[in-house]
């Protein structure tokens, strides 16, 4: 790839570029966002050769586009580089939810001169990687390394278009699988989406109540390790919750279920009731952490 453009040079899409830079590809790295003051941070870290705000000329004879901004902003996006797009230019994002990413693609290629060509050239994509800071400070080159990557690719999708994808995101040390989009979005409601908004939701109760000072003064690495993801991007997991909130309010409803069976546990004094239900928690805990560990190992 000659030249590549990111749209939304933040974690995620500074990450992209500073380990492709680690890993020596020579293509030209231009950065397309809203904040002047973030892109010029971009290129001072040496994390984009370029920045550019007229889109025209940002995508002019580019290889790969990657969308690495909030789900929500994707429409526009789209709609702003349709009329600029090469023939081989291929699309990605990196958006948490997929199904909606679909459904943007299909209804902005009524806008192209070949609606059949542009759908082929898009290939849905989520790095499974963050943290609980944003920005392109935050941006690191090993972010990716050993992190797992899917792509949504459909019926319709080029393979030349996907292996372009899988190969950008194998450079940056990720491990890439493919699903569908639905299928993304169930699984990922159930252990991403539904976590982080269950950490937001413990720290706004928290920090609404009359001794919040106290409260905070005396939370330890518990409150820590849960609320950690509580400091990422209100923007973006507000889009994420609206653009999966079939798959959320049915993982909320299954959660809000499993509150009530503990309420009812700690009424009733039920102490084998509570023992069962934590030994089994604390078993398959284990047994993902070791899975994960080895499978780490083995990369």
């Amino acid at each position: 790839m000659n030249k590549i453009v990111i749209f939304g040079v933040g974690l995620i899409g500074g990450s992209v570029a500073l380990a492709l830079k680690k890993a020596g590809v020579s293509s030209k790295i231009v950065g397309v966002g809203r904040n002047s003051d973030n892109l010029k941070a971009a290129i001072h870290l040496g994390v984009i050769d370029e920045a550019e705000s007229n889109i025209e000329i940002a995508i002019s004879d580019a290889d790969l586009i990657l969308i690495a901004t909030p789900v929500a902003q994707t429409p526009k996006i789209l709609a702003a580089i349709i009329p600029h797009l090469a023939e081989k230019t291929v699309i990605t994002d990196a958006g948490s939810t997929k199904s909606d990413i679909a459904q943007y693609v299909i209804n902005a290629s009524t806008q192209a001169k070949n609606a059949q060509h542009f759908v082929s050239q898009f290939v849905g994509g989520h790095p499974i990687a963050g943290a609980e800071k944003s920005g392109v400070t935050a941006a690191k080159a090993n972010l990716f390394s050993g992190k797992n990557v899917v792509l949504t690719p459909n019926e319709n999708t080029s393979a030349e278009a996907i292996k372009l994808v899988r190969e950008l995101w194998l450079t940056t040390g990720a491990n890439v699988s493919e699903m569908t989009a639905q299928a993304h979005d169930q699984i990922f409601a159930a252990v991403s989406h539904l976590p982080h908004l269950l950490a937001f939701a413990l720290v706004n109760n928290l920090a609404n109540r009359t001794n919040a000072k106290q409260l905070f003064e005396f939370a330890a690495s518990g409150f820590r390790d849960f609320t950690r993801i509580a400091g990422s991007s209100p923007e973006m997991w507000r889009d994420i919750s609206l653009a999966n909130k079939t798959a959320l309010l049915s993982e909320l409803e299954a959660y809000q279920a499993e509150i009530s069976a503990l309420q009812n546990l700690l009424k009733n004094e039920d102490s084998q009731g509570l023992q069962t239900m934590f030994e089994h928690a604390s078993q398959a805990r284990q047994a993902w952490q070791k899975e994960r560990e080895m499978s780490q190992e083995k990369s």
